[in-house]
């Protein structure tokens, strides 16, 4: 029996395992190495990458600064964020949206404290096991400091997340105030989001100013760099994008071309009598579709041809059908050419 040879690892899959993050087992002199899913590996790597950010505070330090930080301190409430659809608001004109006081979350000075000394003191977490995992002659991180690191990241990724929600009415007050008119509203708003968030990452607590007062000068100079970046583009691209000038209309046009002449020849069939229809035929055919009179405002129902030639407009229809079938093979036999000779079964069955 032949052993089955073993798939070699594509160049892609090499790559993949070059670039996964292991975790030392816990347990000494080495060990199997334990792999974490794909996700808790992205995240781990991005973590790893570079030494983590955070504004220092002396209470990070005392004794029970978890506990007092998080467990000790009053419940924040969390933002309502339905209201918010900026974009949707700015086409709508007139009707937009306001953000009703029970959505709208104001958080006071201490509140804020607790929120940023919470959201800091993840980040300083983060910081210390980064230069655990560091100090580790492989530099990989154990299992329980790869959960911890996750999990601090995590928790932090989420205060700040809560903060900056909780002030996406700063940015869209802001993005209406300035209304840039070479900016994009749309754009004014995604740039306006993005200086909040660095705002977020920056604002130090301690020293007793409101986070918008910092948040707003932020978000000013990011769109003051928005206006000056696109005023550089236009001074060196004068000529204005055009979406019209990208889309060709060839389709469309022969396509009306195509209905035009097929029109005027069905009207020239029925006004010649090139189908062979009889006079209620082709009295119905031109009062349903106003080819009498070619000024005529609108082609008549079923029921006010019926009443002409006095008949219901159900039978109105059938004879309609019948007629646009005698028009529909004229019409083939023009373009497509002359139609094949019925045969005395397909006769039967045509009358049938």
């Amino acid at each position: 029996m032949v052993n089955a040879q073993k798939r070699a690892p594509s160049p892609i899959e090499q790559t993949q395992r070059r670039e996964r993050v292991g975790v030392r087992s816990s347990t000494t002199g080495g060990g199997a190495v334990r792999r974490l899913s794909h996700e808790d590996e992205r995240l781990l790597k991005q973590i790893l990458a570079k030494p983590q950010d955070y504004i220092d505070s002396e209470v990070f330090y005392e004794d029970g600064a978890e506990k007092s930080i998080y467990d000790e301190a009053p419940a924040i409430q969390q933002p309502d964020t339905t209201w918010y659809h900026p974009v949707m608001d700015d086409y709508s004109g007139s009707r937009t949206r306001s953000v009703k006081s029970s959505q709208q979350v104001i958080l006071t000075a201490a509140e804020e404290r607790v929120l940023f000394h919470q959201f800091n003191y993840a980040r300083h977490r983060v910081r210390l096991l980064q230069d655990e995992i560091w100090s580790n002659a492989d530099k990989q991180p154990t299992p329980e400091q790869a959960q911890d690191i996750l999990g601090w990241h995590r928790r932090a990724d989420r205060i700040r997340e809560q903060i900056a929600e909780t002030n996406l009415a700063l940015v869209l007050a802001m993005a209406k105030r300035t209304r840039m008119s070479e900016v994009d509203f749309a754009d004014l708003v995604s740039e306006g989001n993005m200086a909040l968030l660095r705002a977020v990452d920056k604002f130090d607590a301690g020293r007793g100013y409101k986070f918008s007062t910092y948040a707003c000068r932020a978000i000013l100079k990011a769109f003051s760099r928005q206006g000056m970046k696109l005023s550089k583009y236009r001074q060196r691209f004068p000529t204005d994008f055009d979406p019209k000038l990208e889309k060709s209309n060839f389709l469309e046009t022969k396509r009306a071309t195509f209905e035009k002449d097929a029109a005027e020849e069905v009207r020239t069939i029925v006004m010649d009598n090139r189908a062979d229809l009889t006079e209620v035929e082709r009295t119905v055919i031109e009062h349903r579709f106003g080819l009498e009179n070619s000024n005529a405002e609108k082609p008549m129902t079923l029921e006010q041809v019926g009443q002409i030639i006095g008949v219901t407009k159900e039978r109105v229809r059938q004879i309609q059908n019948k007629a646009m079938e005698k028009i529909r093979t004229e019409l083939e036999s023009k373009f497509l050419g002359e139609p094949q000779e019925k045969t005395p079964e397909g006769e039967a069955a045509a009358t049938a």
